[in-house]
Order: structure tokens, then C-alpha cells, then sequence
């Protein structure tokens, strides 16, 4: 392969609120950590185990307003972006690291507004088909289709 790629698609859980960065010029950022799970079966205890992995999102201007305005703690979205890693100085003078998922494209799967105020469809009890009367319903007869 001639090329790299740097892609990366998550679907979880919002871990906090969508928190907002606005810079001169109309520019912003919102930041929320993201939880994806994993479960297995221990093969040697037999019991189940679950994993969280916690990811860093950014996303940016008109994406990252959307999400601080349809987005809470819990809701459930599917993400699409690439790994980056960023470098700081923190206080104490040392070199500090952090790997960030940036979002280009973003679903949003359930939100708790969403299902909170939706009320909840009933599906109907499927009824018997009943024949129309002076339908003919012997089988062995030829109903005029082609096949």
C-alpha cells in the first residue's frame, strides 16, 4: 500500500457534558470523553468481564455547537475521525502527552431527550387474516399469475 491511513470509528457512550472552547475569530471547540465497552468470558473463571476504555473527542466549529446543544452525560453516538496526539508543558516544567480521537463525522445514535420525550410505540397484536368472502381459496386452482 503506497498510502497511511489514520481512521478511526467508535460508537459510546458520552462520559460528561459537551465542554466548550471559543477563540477570536468565531472558532470553537467542544471536548467530552467518550466510553466504548467490551465483554468476555474469562475462560478459565467462566465468569463474565467487562472492560472500559475512556477516549478524548474533539470536535470543532459548527459540529462541536451542535453537540454541546443535542448532547448529555449518557447519550450513545457513533464517531468518525483520526488519532491525535498532542504535547504540553504542564506545571511542573515536564513534558505531558494526550491522545485525542478528532471527529469529522459524528451520529447520534439515542439521546436521553430523545427518549425521554418520545412516547413509547406500542406495536399492535398481529390479527388473523381472514379470506374476503366468495375468495377462492382452494390452492390447486390456477390464479392467472405467471409464476
Amino acid at each position: 500500500m503506497a498510502g497511511t491511513v489514520n481512521k478511526v470509528m467508535l460508537i459510546g457512550h458520552l462520559g460528561d457534558a459537551v465542554k466548550m472552547h471559543y477563540f477570536e475569530g468565531g472558532n470553537c471547540i467542544g471536548r467530552f470523553p467518550l466510553a466504548t465497552n467490551e465483554t468476555y468470558t474469562n475462560k478459565q473463571t467462566g465468569e463474565k468481564v467487562s472492560t472500559t476504555e475512556w477516549h478524548n473527542v474533539v470536535v470543532r466549529n459548527k459540529l462541536a455547537e451542535i453537540c454541546e446543544k443535542y448532547l448529555n452525560k449518557g447519550d450513545r453516538v457513533y464517531c468518525e475521525g483520526r488519532i491525535k496526539t498532542r504535547q504540553w508543558e504542564g506545571e511542573d516544567g515536564a513534558k505531558r502527552y494526550t491522545t485525542e480521537i478528532h471527529v469529522a463525522d459524528m451520529t447520534f445514535l439515542s439521546t436521553k431527550n430523545e427518549m425521554e420525550s418520545s412516547p413509547r410505540r406500542e406495536v399492535p397484536e398481529k390479527q388473523p387474516v381472514q379470506p374476503a368472502q366468495g375468495a377462492n381459496t382452494d390452492s390447486d386452482e390456477d390464479d392467472g399469475l405467471p409464476f
